[in-house]
């Protein structure tokens, strides 16, 4: 069910200046897309071109994984342009900078930016194709251009009726002025009474072709000459080298062409084969049959509780990490507090499992290199691709496709490393995809992060203090970009602070202390990436289940114990009062204080600001769970969850974002868990790890709160909020907590158990 209400973004700029191997990102002109950039085009600006058949074809920069972000660019496009919806197409561009995002400085998709952050920019580019247009049209139709309007790609006058087409215009050559920046800012831009596509359900751009099979996704690259690998994947995740390979039964193997050991300059992959065959058949037996002898290296003792065990020793160090938030003396506020609550939180290793595997087609082109793979993060793949190839970057071009999702999995470029070097070693194109397997093996997961919290709170139950520690792997530092880096308030260097955004959240706390903190050696052993919530999905885990913990502590209801605390005071003003007005919504919805829910029935809640608080994205939950006292089973019986998003492009696909990402927190809240033993993630197929099933949707309950600010993401908030409003509803069920994820039966019976005793 959905209804939607009607009711400044701090600028952060990523110029990125160089990948992981200090190699400047860099594009060689190619083709392109010849369709979209026909001679006779007329294209004011880089983001899209209208041809002499009126079709408007949009260059959408952002990775289209499911997500529709590509209908949602070309929606934003067509209303300043006031475009005929029917002819507007979509092109995914290639890593010229040109396409780069305007306020990222790089092709990169994630963190819900992507409508927040071109929003602007996209409809500046529209109106300025309409203000040429209908002063071109105005000169084919022979009247003043005042007295001239556009509408659904026709130019007419008004006071006749007259009209010409987009069509004509662009046929005729009449429209061909290119916009300048300073021109272009100068545009004064529709207000959103005057919107006629945004804020409207139209059809989604890319449905028709993902269903009818015309789709082209990486995996369906077809190149003349092609062969095909697979990788073959060492003992441990990383730190492992090849000392030895044995070809002996791979030869037997019909069309096996050379085993591949990769020398990565990068340090991307770490002991990694590729097995090349004249079929993907041959390459995936081929792989089986090699016979490797590997130095598993320094990492082949690592395990979950290794990394827990340092973490917890990190944590306990007051000389370790860097202060993200620094705000009064919390330790003294604790220490004179009336009460106190301290408690651990732990989030487990998670992977992102797409379904379309990790592929890509590499060769090489009169001195030209070429990659076609879905990616996105493309600025920084392409410079690690030529990094690895040991060419300059200028002379790499890497082709974008549809995704068979991403979720942030690829962000990174390790499907690409193996098959520019397979192709390097064989002279010829390679097609390399990886088997479901190699993907878990290797996959740059969501950290294994260890959370110490600590609270006091007043006679009142006022929170006075609290005091925050954060200690996982830094998936961003890992990139080696240090635009992406936040200083330390302590000036003790920078900080990932994609691993602590939502710590510095948007309650009025007196004394706050927020503590990053890097465990070398998960950082080692499990080069983690950045997963669809990023930091938020665990940070909030904390908060929000200690903001829980202490509303029942100082005898309050938690919706009123966060609603004063979401007073607006300090730098929380504006921003608290609209998280204020979700977290009403969803309990309103839900009932929270005038439903009676059954025995051992209990209804939770938690809000959220996701992602970053520059790009926050208002967002509560209440979740309703019933908890077998005896068993510890439980279900999920319904989920409300409210998200205010500013100006809403087009109502379904916000709540099809909404919808998956709250059931992409309830996956992550109660199912998903991969453990490391022995250097290695245990994961291999869906057998082992096991994401939410259809049966076990609960009833979703989506409030859309739109209004007249900027756009805001709904890609990912949603996800942060389900956990704690879960752990929260089962305590309010059977009084019981639970601080692990993911939550499971055998985790509430072992705490109902030791409430007994």
């Amino acid at each position: 069910m959905t209804h939607i209400e009607r009711n400044s973004l701090r600028r952060r700029s990523f110029i990125v200046g160089a990948s992981a191997t200090g190699l400047a990102f860099g594009y060689v002109a190619a083709n392109g897309i010849k369709d979209a950039l026909a001679a006779q085009s007329f294209g004011p600006t880089a983001w899209y071109s209208i041809g002499p058949d009126g079709i408007v074809t949009v260059m959408v920069g952002k990775a289209e994984m499911g997500q529709h972000v590509s209908s949602t660019m070309c929606q934003i496009v067509a209303e300043e342009l006031e475009a005929d919806w029917s002819k507007v197409r979509i092109a995914l561009p290639n890593n010229d900078p040109k396409y780069n995002d305007p306020m990222l400085g790089a092709l990169i998709t994630g963190g819900s930016w992507s409508t927040r952050m071109n929003f602007e920019t996209m409809s500046r580019a529209g109106a300025a194709g309409r203000i040429t247009l209908i002063e071109a049209g105005a000169g084919l139709l022979g009247v003043p251009v005042g007295e001239c309007r556009a509408s659904n790609g026709q130019v007419i006058h008004s006071k006749t009726g007259k009209k010409v087409s987009y069509a004509k215009i662009v046929a005729d050559g009449k429209a061909s002025k290119t916009w300048t920046p300073d021109e272009l800012k100068a545009i004064k831009l529709k207000t959103p009474d005057q919107y006629k596509l945004v804020g409207v359900a139209v059809p989604q751009l890319d449905i028709p072709s993902k269903t009818n099979g015309t789709a082209k996704f990486g995996i369906d690259t077809m190149v003349p000459g092609m062969l095909y690998g697979r990788p073959v994947m060492p003992p441990v995740r990383y730190g492992a080298t090849v000392k030895a390979v044995d070809e002996t039964e791979a030869r037997k193997v019909k069309g096996y062409v050379k085993a591949v050991t990769l020398d990565d300059k990068t340090g991307t992959t770490s002991g990694w084969i590729v097995a090349v065959a004249t079929t993907y058949e041959g390459a995936k037996k081929a792989a089986d049959a090699l016979i490797v002898t590997y130095d598993k290296g320094p990492n082949a003792n690592v395990s979950d509780q290794t990394i827990i065990d340092e973490a917890k020793k990190l944590q306990a160090s007051d000389a370790a990490g860097q202060l993200f938030v620094s705000q009064g003396d919390p330790a003294a506020a604790i220490a004179g507090a009336a009460k106190t609550v301290e408690a651990e939180y732990l989030t487990s290793i998670n992977i992102h499992a797409p379904l379309e595997p990790m592929n890509a087609t590499a060769y090489e082109q009169g001195g030209v290199w070429h990659v076609h793979t879905g990616n996105q993060f493309a600025s920084r793949t392409g410079g690690i691709a030529a990094a690895a190839l040991g060419v300059d970057p200028k002379n790499l071009v890497l082709h974008q496709y549809f995704m068979g999702g991403g979720f942030g999995r690829r962000l990174d470029a390790d499907m690409v490393i193996p098959a520019v070097l397979a192709s390097k070693a064989v002279g010829k194109p390679v097609k390399l995809i990886y088997a479901r397997e190699d993907d878990m093996a290797m996959d740059f997961t969501r950290p294994l992060t260890y959370q110490k919290v600590k609270a006091g709170v007043d006679a009142d139950g006022k929170l006075v203090g609290l005091q925050h520690d954060v200690v996982c792997a830094w998936p961003t530092a890992r990139w080696g970009i240090p635009e992406f880096l936040t200083p330390a308030v302590d000036k003790k260097g920078p900080l990932d602070g994609f691993t602590v955004n939502g710590a510095d959240f948007w309650y009025t706390v007196p004394n706050h202390k927020v503590r990053a903190i890097l465990n070398e050696l998960a950082q080692r052993a499990t080069p983690s990436g950045q997963l669809r919530s990023v930091a938020p999905g665990w940070t909030f885990w904390a908060v929000e289940s200690l903001i829980d913990e202490l509303a029942h502590a100082a005898g309050k209801d938690p919706v009123d114990y966060r609603l004063a605390m979401l007073d607006g005071a300090g730098n929380n003003a504006g921003g608290a009062k609209k998280l204020a007005n979700a977290l009403r919504t969803a309990a309103g919805r839900a009932g929270w204080g005038s439903v009676t829910l059954p025995k051992n029935t209990g209804m939770g809640i938690a809000c959220v600001s996701s992602q970053e608080r520059a790009t926050a994205t208002w967002t509560a939950c209440a979740a309703t769970v019933e908890v077998n006292p005896t068993s510890g089973a439980f279900e999920v019986k319904k989920l409300n969850v409210a998200m205010d998003l500013g100006t809403v492009i087009n109502p379904d696909g916000v709540k099809a974002q909404i919808e998956g990402s709250t059931l992409w927190g309830m996956s992550l809240a109660l199912f998903e868990q991969a453990t490391l033993k022995n250097g290695a993630l245990q994961a291999t197929n869906f057998g082992d790890y096991t994401p939410m099933r259809m049966s076990e949707m609960p009833e979703l309950d989506i409030s859309i709160i739109a209004n007249n600010d900027p756009p805001s993401g709904c890609g990912e908030p949603a996800v942060t909020v389900v956990a704690p409003a879960i752990a929260n509803a089962i305590f309010n069920a059977v009084g019981v907590r639970v601080r692990s994820l993911p939550i499971t039966q055998a985790a509430v019976r072992t705490a109902l158990q030791a409430k007994k005793t």
